[in-house]
């Protein structure tokens, strides 16, 4: 089913929370780092395909590279255009490699098992929608930095953004974004402090 895009404005994603906009061939947004230091999980999904989805396997693969940059178009699973960067006002290195935080690993980390997470928001933002995902894939995670030391391990870092920093795309194709304001306050990646904040989008046309 093909979708209309968004109507053009500013959008909250609020702190903890999930949200899904709908984006028609040839539309921009912009994913706002309101704060400068909050993390945003980003997921696309193009329609008509239900088990089809931005993959960060597949845009490595084809770019060569584990960090994207204005000019790249990311890829689904059938190796389709879904998105390209427009622009980045950030310093750059969002992170592809880290899964989105979820009950278990919460568990895992001792916070116990009905802390917000990012797995959760991607559900409850896709069911606003219509569309269901039986797995959680791997995000964008915007304004998040894990860089690899020495090629071989991980290293969590304090965000580097200012306020107002974004990452801008358009859409190749009709499509439905999904974002999640990550509630971690196990890692450095939210700023360190443990209080993640509201992040915004802005639809452009």
């Amino acid at each position: 089913m093909v979708q209309p895009g968004s109507i053009k404005g500013r959008y909250t994603i609020p702190a903890r929370q999930g949200l899904a906009v709908p984006l028609a061939a040839g539309q921009g947004l912009r994913v706002i780092n309101s704060s400068g230091t909050q993390v945003v999980d980003t997921w696309a999904f193009p329609d008509g395909d239900p088990a089809a989805f931005l993959s960060l396997e597949h845009c490595r693969e084809v770019l060569q590279r584990i960090v994207f940059e204005p000019g790249d178009t990311l890829i689904d699973n059938r190796y389709r255009p879904l998105v390209t960067i427009a622009a980045d006002t950030s310093p750059g290195g969002h992170d592809t490699l880290i899964a989105a935080c979820s009950r278990a690993m919460y568990v895992h980390a001792g916070a116990g098992d009905d802390h917000a997470n990012c797995a959760d928001n991607l559900t409850a933002a896709l069911a606003q929608h219509g569309r269901t995902m039986p797995f959680t894939p791997s995000p964008w995670n915007l304004f998040m930095l894990a860089p690899v030391k020495d090629g071989r391990t991980i290293d969590y870092v304090r965000p580097t953004s200012a306020p107002g920093d974004y990452v801008e795309v358009t859409a190749e194709t009709d499509c439905l974004m999904a974002f999640s304001a990550c509630p971690d306050d196990v890692y450095p990646t939210n700023g360190g402090d443990g209080t993640p904040q509201d992040a915004h989008v802005e639809v452009l046309m």
